[in-house]
This record gives C-alpha cells, sequence and structure tokens, in this order.
C-alpha cells in the first residue's frame, strides 16, 4: 500500500472518478447489471451489458455534443444512459430529453425502414431534488401518457430519476435490492464498516473495488483530483444558494427570494464553473472529461 493519509475508507461514488470506476468499467460491469435491474424490479431482467461510446455527436456539424457518464445496451440491444447529476442545472428536463435522442435517432437505418425502435431508458442519479412537494417521494419513473386515459401512450422511453437526498432510510429499514442499492449510493464514502445489511455477494465487490487504500498511485491522484472538483462544484452551488437566499430576504417577498435564489445561483455556478474548468483544462485535462465534472459545454471550455 503507498504511504498516504486516508480520510475515508471508501471512495465518493458523486465523483466523476468513483462513478466510473464503480459502472463504467468492464471489470465491474455485473455491478452495474445488478444496480440497473434493482431499478426495474424485475420487470425487466438484464443479463448482460455492452458498453458503448459515451461520446456521441448530432447529425450534422452544427448540432451539440453530448457526453454520457455510462452509455450501454443490453442483450435485446435497448439502450441504457446513465447519468450521474451532481448538482442542480437549469434546464435539467430539457437535458435530459436532449440526451434522449441520441440513442433514439442513431436507431435510423438507410433505405427502406419501417421506424421499429428499441426501448431507450435515461437514468438519473440525482445529487438534488428538483420535487418539492412530497420529501418521501424520490424514485420518478416518467413515460409518455395520454393525458385523458391517464394510461401510458408509448412504452420505449422511459426516464428514471433519483432524488438521493431524499433517501434516508437507515441499515436496519433497508428492503430489498434497490434500497440496498440506494444506502450504498447515498452513504459509501461515510462508511468506514460494511454494514451487515450488505452482505450480498454483488457488495463483496463494490466494498472491495472502493477501498482507495487499495487503489495505485495513479489511480489515488486521479481520484484525489476527481473529489477536488467535486467539493469545489459543491461550494459553488451552496454559496450562490446563500447569496441568492441573502438577496431574496433584502427584498422581503416571496418572489423575491425565489428571484434572488435563481439569478444567484446561476452567477455563481456559471462563474465559479469557468474558474474550475480553466484550472483543470490548463492541468491537461481533456476537454471531455472537464465537461463531465463541471457540466459546461465543450465549445465553451474550448475558448477558455
Amino acid at each position: 500500500m503507498l504511504n498516504r493519509t486516508l480520510r475515508d475508507r471508501y471512495i465518493n461514488p458523486y465523483t466523476d472518478f468513483g462513478f466510473k470506476i464503480l459502472f463504467g468499467t468492464e471489470m465491474n460491469k455485473e455491478l452495474l447489471i445488478s444496480f440497473v435491474n434493482s431499478l426495474f424490479k424485475g420487470k425487466e431482467v438484464i443479463t448482460d451489458l455492452t458498453y458503448l461510446n459515451t461520446e456521441h455527436l448530432g447529425t450534422s456539424e452544427y448540432d451539440r455534443r453530448a457526453v454520457f457518464d455510462v452509455y450501454c445496451e443490453n442483450e435485446k440491444g435497448e439502450k441504457i444512459l446513465i447519468e450521474m447529476q451532481r448538482g442542480e442545472q437549469q434546464f435539467f428536463k430539457d437535458r435530459s430529453l436532449y440526451y434522449a435522442t441520441f440513442p433514439i435517432r442513431e436507431q435510423g437505418e438507410k433505405g427502406e425502414w419501417n421506424y421499429r425502435l428499441k426501448a431507450v431508458y435515461v437514468i438519473g442519479i440525482l445529487n438534488f431534488t428538483f420535487d418539492h412537494q412530497d420529501e418521501g417521494y424520490f424514485h420518478h419513473e416518467v413515460q409518455l401518457m395520454d393525458t385523458q386515459t391517464k394510461t401510458v401512450f408509448y412504452d420505449k422511453l422511459t426516464f428514471i430519476y433519483l432524488e438521493m437526498p431524499k433517501f434516508n432510510k437507515t441499515e436496519n429499514e433497508l428492503d430489498g435490492m434497490f434500497e440496498k442499492w440506494l444506502f450504498v449510493l447515498r452513504n459509501l464514502s461515510r462508511l468506514m464498516e460494511r454494514p451487515l445489511a450488505l452482505q450480498d455477494r454483488i457488495f463483496n465487490k463494490l466494498f472491495e473495488t472502493a477501498e482507495i487504500s487499495k487503489f495505485t498511485k495513479e489511480q489515488y491522484d486521479a481520484y484525489e483530483e476527481s473529489l477536488k472538483v467535486y467539493r469545489d462544484w459543491q461550494n459553488t452551488i451552496a454559496t450562490a444558494e446563500h447569496k441568492g437566499i441573502e438577496k431574496g430576504r433584502i427584498l422581503g417577498k416571496e418572489e423575491g427570494l425565489k428571484q434572488g435564489k435563481e439569478e444567484g445561483l446561476k452567477q455563481g455556478q456559471t462563474e465559479e464553473k469557468k474558474k474550475i474548468a480553466k484550472a483543470l483544462k490548463d492541468m491537461g485535462m481533456s476537454i471531455e472529461d472537464i465537461s463531465r465534472a463541471t457540466g459546461m459545454g465543450l465549445d465553451e471550455i474550448r475558448l477558455l
């Protein structure tokens, strides 16, 4: 083991490095399969997944580029796109819909084609909340619906969102593999011992993979850099929200509070993200990795 001072025993899965090492590598594919199957709860059972290129270009040179965290397909050719969202972003739902268009459009065939599509699943693991109406409702499954009959109109496009801050079950309250996976994602970096509730075989692999002391020097350095970016991002959001709330308090109205928070968050995020992206770019990090870490567009980063 390398000589280093360990603050945590296990990695933070909300970092780019942590998420990729757990779910984005061929040798840990069984972790991804178990997690996705726990989401489907028997409605779909995946036996194998194939990793696909996470970087996609539009149909023309003028289209924006999409960079996914994990992109794969199951044995039936159905596409699964997984995004770890570390902080709230403007137009988040629009972004999810935009990303879904890439695995849909790439199924198009030249010549005669009957337009039959394979299913597409977009899974968002959110380190924030976008629905404040029900604090106990954290697992959203969204499909196209007929507004009159309230029935599913099209079942081949599914958006699954997990609002992780709302999941607060303790180890003793966990029921089933789905809740065990959420507990791991929510608490992994805070654990110093493996919980008794997580003795399933699949978690042997997870805790072995996530143990920082077993990293090579290169892996440890990469993780530390990824952790720094994550902490800077979280601090930027917290600072912007605080400034926005203060501005709203001065205005003294509920409308002012909402407006101040939104303006402060937007301005703070933009400026801090640019600083972080510029620093990472100067350090030699790839534009694609910077985009994943900060949420900025590739063209924006190139101009820094």
